[in-house]
């Protein structure tokens, strides 16, 4: 951006717009966006707060051009708030070192672009913001309040705007007197201060009425207009929430006062201060050297910033020091995939040249096809009547093979005028010599299965290549890779079906307009097409092509066809199951009462916390209480600590304990079952773990109990599709230990584990010096404990709590280990002098895990860190032996043409339905590929189970 663009965006009076920026909630906003991958100079300063907040403000300047501007700031005087609350704000974290660094060098960079600061002694930014809003709508102004902070909304008018930063690249949103009404559900925005009264806020330490959350104080204002209106209808309330607003009525007369923003600050509307001037060129490009921001000085000053200092690319992503490629800022500027951020406007289908065909006549239809034949790959992608595959309708199928190019291809309603639409391009997608390219290709697959088309040929998921590529942002959709590496904003699915949300209804894509769904169709195919060439040579350059091309995309085909199998539930055995944990409950019940001298509702934390700590007298001076509604915590960790001080505790805990298992599991289970053939489909998830595990959801079979006896007793329900089959179920054993033995090279261990002994025992005879024959329980108990914790990272501290012994003691067994297995204190050690100098880990396979918390400044930050450099290679290598094992097995059973399914991944585990006639097949097939699924150098070993269901096999 240059001076120019800057001091051009003063315009005639006519258009007074006044923007108030927030300063602390915007740095603080910066500084979190930046938190899993800090920016840092050179000289290995953070600069995230700093950078973070410069860039929305350019970002700001150049989308908004505003007339006049200024940052407002907090000041370290008390106000009258802390005068009226001591309390007030009294919960607030220390604000962060790199953020308090970084405030002068923000100060600077706000005097260097010439824009006021704006604070007052006395008085909150927030009161001094309003104090000018106020004053300049009555000067014909529109004032724009710059902060995500809810509060504001009190102020908004139809000439005072609340502009709250956008998250993930969306922009930002712009609030008036509608939308804030129709986002809380209230006649006028000056209700806000009334919920904020009866909620209160935790972060401000401002109390509310107890028992009184968002949802009910916008209940109770809508329908007595106040927080007053309210109090003075009190007994039109019931139960406890009648006795809370009567007892706690003056602290919510006191909390509506102190979230009630001031406008009679002690600031003056001052024209010409608040106009908007070029910057000084000097000024800013010397506090850009020295933070080394030469992008922004660039955009800034254009040519004349060659004297900034080279800024760090975050393209060489082995660097620790590297701002993160992808990120977005706060108010929606494009940060490119080098990490260079872009102050233009990014691009969208009406700024792009493009051209998007609709191909509806029988002819355009074998034409189009006879052009994907001629193609070595080509991007596909489906539109459909819904999310859910198993119920998708086809409603268009959408190809583009060049950039900005792209084909839409409208399917019916009518079955079999769809099949035979599907049938022309079904030889193309099944050709295996064709590549193809999609963005969450499992979905689709999923979807033409239905139409009897099986995907072949080379996969590319750009959303699983992201992944591999920054496996910890969390950001893998198109919208998010399109404005990152393309600088390109599709068109949102909300424009041709509208948005979600209460009281909103959705359209059917089948009934939008073709020629609105062929656009957004063809533009997704394209964009996707355009993502794989840009994703494509990164994957390369960090060395993870062949764990691409060879595991993760024949795993796609895995998952989808786990997915459309399912696994059947025995929902009678569940019902009853139930039915007995509902009477355990209920005589748990009555001896917690019993115990308790008094009947109370064990599931309202209120009531047993009042029970525990003030009838029962337990806990003592480590009693605990909430910030907002003063209550007792009962969280379980607080209780395991009580265990001992009172016969009622395990009974509390035991209880529980069953009714999250009857809730959670026992009673959801059947209703997530297909009602006809009672099984159950859960999603997997191959982009969520950064360390490569597979996940799931829809239900979440990977969380199934298997710790306590009644949460085993779950497993008996997963049972095989008919008496023709048993579930068959291989386990790898202690397969990250082995992993550990194969990367330390540690002579012990690996012994160990060729002579089969076991690794726990062998440990502890090691550890405390005796023959492994006299090993005892308990020796063997703290060794395992010791092997697993090391494998996390885990110290003297975490070690002496998990066995309860003092932390002397555990330091002293961990001394005793390491002495007795070199080869793993090297391994640790290695792992984080590696990711020190790299800036990541990587697994056996190549998968790359990136850690810029690594050089991090904060102790605790870099202690985690560490502890992941250790860990991640070992887990990950442990997600990629399996998956190279799911891949092997899925292909030899479809080659052999057996009936047996792969039909479960829970961690180390894998469950097939296995008809009885291949029992003997599956066993050595699936034993044969899962411990020859990577060689190290000690051996992989799985435990095999058959049963007439999942506890028995397992």
């Amino acid at each position: 951006m240059s001076d120019a663009t800057l001091s051009g965006a003063a315009t005639a009076d006519a258009d007074k717009r006044l923007f108030l920026l927030d300063a602390y909630a915007l740095i603080y906003r910066a500084y979190f966006s930046f938190i899993r991958a800090p920016r840092v100079n050179s000289k290995g300063f953070n600069t995230s707060a700093a950078f973070g907040f410069t860039t929305t403000l350019l970002d700001l300047i150049k989308r908004e051009q505003p007339t006049h501007i200024a940052v407002v700031f907090d000041t370290a005087a008390p106000t009258e708030r802390h005068e009226t609350l001591l309390d007030y704000k009294a919960n607030r974290e220390e604000m962060p070192d790199d953020i308090r660094s970084n405030v002068p060098y923000i100060r600077r960079i706000i005097e260097a672009l010439n824009i006021p600061v704006l604070e007052s002694d006395g008085y909150e930014a927030d009161d001094v913001i309003g104090t000018l809003a106020k004053k300049a709508e009555a000067e014909g102004y529109t004032t724009y309040m710059v902060t995500p902070d809810k509060d504001f909304g009190q102020l908004v008018t139809d000439k005072i705007i609340m502009y709250k930063p956008g998250r993930g690249g969306d922009p930002p949103e712009k609030l008036g007197p509608k939308e804030i009404c129709e986002r809380w559900g209230l006649q006028t925005t000056d209700q806000v201060k009334d919920i904020l009264g009866l909620m209160g806020d935790a972060v401000d330490n401002i109390p509310g009425i107890p028992g009184i959350g968002e949802k009910t104080a916008i209940k109770l204002v809508q329908q007595f207009g106040s927080l007053e209106g309210v109090i003075e209808n009190a007994d039109k309330l019931k139960g406890k929430q009648q006795e809370n607003v009567i007892a706690f009525a003056e602290q919510g007369r006191l909390s509506k006062k102190l979230a009630t923003i001031l406008i009679d600050a002690p600031v003056e509307l001052d024209h010409d201060a608040l106009h908007l001037d070029p910057p000084d060129k000097d000024k800013v490009l010397e506090v850009f050297s020295e933070l080394e921001f030469k992008t922004l000085a660039n955009r800034v000053l254009g040519g004349e910033a060659n004297g900034a200092a080279e800024e760090p690319k975050a393209a060489k992503r082995g660097k620790a020091a590297a701002v993160n490629p992808g990120q977005v800022d706060l108010f929606g500027s494009h940060v490119d995939a080098e990490g260079n951020v872009e102050l233009t406007e990014l691009a969208t289908i009406d700024t792009v040249p493009h051209r998007y065909f609709l191909a509806r006549t029988s002819e355009d239809l074998y034409m189009l096809a006879a052009q994907l034949k001629k193609q070595p790959r080509f991007c596909f992608d489906t539109e459909t009547t819904s999310t859910d595959e198993r119920v998708a309708e086809l409603v268009g199928l959408a190809f583009s093979w060049k950039p900005h190019e792209g084909h839409y291809v409208p399917v019916p309603a009518d079955q079999a005028e769809a099949q035979r639409i599907v049938d022309i391009f079904k030889p193309i997608l099944e050709n295996e010599a064709i590549g193809k390219v999609a963005q969450n290709a499992k979905y689709d697959i999923r979807v033409l299965a239905r139409y009897g088309v099986e995907v072949k040929g080379p996969l590319f998921d750009t959303m699983v290549a992201h992944f591999l590529l920054k496996p910890d942002l969390q950001k893998h959709g198109m919208d998010y890779l399109s404005e990152t590496y393309l600088g390109y904003r599709p068109v949102s699915i909300t424009t041709l079906i509208g948005e979600k949300g209460r009281g909103k209804v959705q359209k059917s894509m089948r009934d939008v307009e073709v020629e609105l769904v062929k656009e957004y169709a063809a533009e997704d195919a394209d964009i996707t097409w355009q993502l794989a060439k840009k994703l494509e040579p990164l994957l390369a350059e960090d060395e993870v092509t062949g764990l691409f091309n060879d595991v993760e995309m024949p795993l796609v085909h895995v998952l989808a066809d786990m997915e459309t199998e399912g696994i059947r539930i025995d929902i009678p055995a569940l019902k009853q199951f139930s039915e007995e944990l509902g009477t355990e409950l209920v005589r748990l019940q009555d001896a917690i009462h019993q115990a308790c001298g008094v009947n109370f509702n064990i599931d309202s934390p209120k009531q047993l916390g009042d029970v525990l700590f003030e009838t029962l007298k337990l806990g003592g001076d480590k009693v605990k209480k909430t910030a907002k509604t003063g209550q007792y915590q009962t969280s379980e960790d607080i209780l395991q600590e009580l265990t001992n001080a009172h016969p009622v505790i395990p009974l509390i805990l035991d209880y529980r304990s069953l009714r999250k298992l009857k809730g959670t599991y026992v009673d959801t289970l059947p209703e997530a079952a297909d009602p006809v053939t009672h099984r159950v489909h859960t999603s997997y998830l191959q982009t969520v773990a950064a360390t490569g595990r597979l996940a799931s959801n829809d239900p979440n079979l990977q969380n199934i109990p298997i710790r306590t006896e009644k949460g085993r007793e779950i497993r008996k329900a997963f049972v095989p599709r008919s008496e023709e089959y048993q579930l068959l179920s291989a386990d790898y054993s202690q397969i990250e230990l082995r992993i550990i033995a194969h990367m330390s090279g540690d002579r012990n261990m690996q012994e160990a584990f060729r002579h089969g002994l076991d690794i726990h025992a062998a440990t502890a005879a090691k550890v405390f010096n005796v023959d492994i024959a006299e090993v005892t329980r308990e020796q063997r108990s703290r060794a395992k404990a010791v092997n697993f914790g090391i494998a996390y990272g885990q110290g003297a501290f975490g070690l002496s709590q998990n066995l309860g012994i003092p932390r002397a003691e555990a330091k002293q067994i961990i001394d005793d280990y390491f002495a007795q297995f070199p080869g793993v204190r090297n391994y640790m050690d290695e792992m984080i002098g590696f990711c020190r100098t790299h800036g990541y880990i990587k697994t056996l396979m190549g998968r790359r895990r990136y850690l810029p918390d690594i050089t991090s400044a904060n102790n605790t930050v870099r202690a985690q860190a560490e502890r992941i450099a250790i860990n991640a290679p070992m887990q990950g290598s442990a997600a990629d032996i399996i998956k190279v094992a799911m891949v092997n097995i899925h292909r030899d059973i479809k080659a052999q043409g057996l009936k047996s399914r792969l039909l479960l991944q829970v961690h180390d585990e894998l469950v097939f339905d296995a008809h009885v006639d291949e029992l003997a097949t599956m066993k050595e097939l699936v034993k044969e590929r899962m411990e020859g699924a990577l060689a190290l150098d000690v051996p992989l070993v799985v435990d095999m189970g058959v049963g007439k269901n999942w506890l028995e096999a397992h």
